[in-house]
């Protein structure tokens, strides 16, 4: 591949340009031949620019004074459009003067402007939000979590083929380990859509997936499958139980170690352990949510990630674009998808647009 060009949202995110200037700085360091184009405020950019000399001649501005607030619907978003720091992100990629875009702002508005501007990929017939969530082997990733309020059949197939290839470019995994979230592992358990789903993706084996059936919410965390697959509604729920069950753990030991003098003898000698513990569960390691299905690249970093965090979002960006995600995608597609036609829903609406996971 040739130079990597990153579109940078500038003015997405709780902490605005400084956080995002200072994570790009971060990820400067780490690929170095990379060029940033940051869309933003021209004035507060170039002032932020001078804490960073090291991005001096690998970035380039362009000005727009238009930003979409984190509370905007997805409707008013698209009014605004593609002149604003995020259209002009995602729209410099479908103009190919991007590899990827990447933004911490509003996820619906991405969402509801990454599919106008970019459109679907053929054969796929709406996108996925997915993530990557720790586990007690690492990380696995997880969708859709919030794109899709309800899905069918076909949604669910699609979505094990995008997670599958998105396992493959981030995690290096060669074959995934695929399953379909569900109320049981046996056969029998579940709705008629899963079911139909998972006999689907049963008699449809390829050479780069894996798919082991169903697993269950406690199974989320063990890390026995690279990829779990689920409607919008019961991923978005489901991940966020699983980060109010880690910030609940994670306050507990704090408050217990606080309780006496022993105690807190107790965390000075468990404070290694500990640090491993919150450094696994920080969500900045693992931030970096992606719009898969469209013709083009798009990560959504968490909306109050830190600097660290940002450059891990732009880490998956990079991964994504270097192992050309959309064809492995298309390429897996074929081998899975069957001969009837789908059609692309492009219709963009509040409901069906606002996605909350990662905002």
């Amino acid at each position: 591949m040739t130079q990597l060009r990153i579109a940078i949202d500038a003015m997405g995110g709780d902490e605005g340009t400084p956080m995002v200037l200072e994570g790009v700085s971060l990820a400067k360091a780490q690929f170095p031949n990379a060029e940033f184009v940051l869309f933003g405020d021209e004035a507060v950019i170039l002032e932020e620019l001078k804490a960073h000399p090291s991005l001096a001649n690998n970035t380039r501005v362009v000005h727009t004074d238009i930003a979409i607030g984190s509370q905007e619907k997805p409707s008013q978003a698209v009014r605004k459009g593609r002149k604003s720091s995020m259209g002009l992100a995602v729209e410099a990629v479908k103009e190919g003067e991007a590899d990827v875009a990447v933004s911490a702002g509003n996820t619906g508005a991405m969402m509801a402007l990454s599919k106008i501007i970019l459109r679907m990929m053929p054969g796929i017939d709406r996108p996925a939000l997915a993530t990557r969530i720790p586990t007690l082997e690492g990380e696995t990733v997880m969708l859709d979590l919030g794109a899709n309020v309800e899905c069918d059949v076909q949604n669910l197939v699609q979505f094990a083929v995008m997670g599958s290839a998105f396992a493959r470019a981030i995690l290096g995994h060669d074959r995934p380990k695929v399953a379909l979230l569900n109320v049981g592992v046996e056969d029998l358990k579940g709705n008629e859509t899963v079911k139909e789903a998972a006999a689907y993706l049963k008699d449809h084996e390829t050479e780069h997936m894996d798919f082991v059936g169903y697993v269950e919410g406690h199974d989320l965390v063990h890390g026995q499958v690279q990829v779990i697959v689920t409607d919008g509604f019961t991923g978005n729920v489901a991940l966020k139980t699983a980060e109010g069950t880690a910030h609940l753990i994670t306050t507990l030991l704090k408050r217990s170690f606080e309780q006496s003098v022993r105690t807190k003898l107790g965390y000075l000698v468990s404070k290694p352990g500990l640090s491993l513990l919150k450094e696994h569960l920080d969500p900045n390691n693992h931030n970096g949510a992606v719009f898969l299905g469209l013709n083009g690249l798009v990560v959504k970093s968490h909306g109050g990630t830190n600097a660290k965090g940002f450059a891990n979002a732009i880490k998956v960006a990079v991964g994504m674009a270097q192992n050309d995600l959309p064809k492995l995608i298309l390429k897996e597609l074929e081998e899975v998808q069957d001969d009837s036609g789908h059609k692309n829903d492009d219709d963009i609406s509040d409901d069906n647009s606002n996605a909350t996971a990662a905002s």
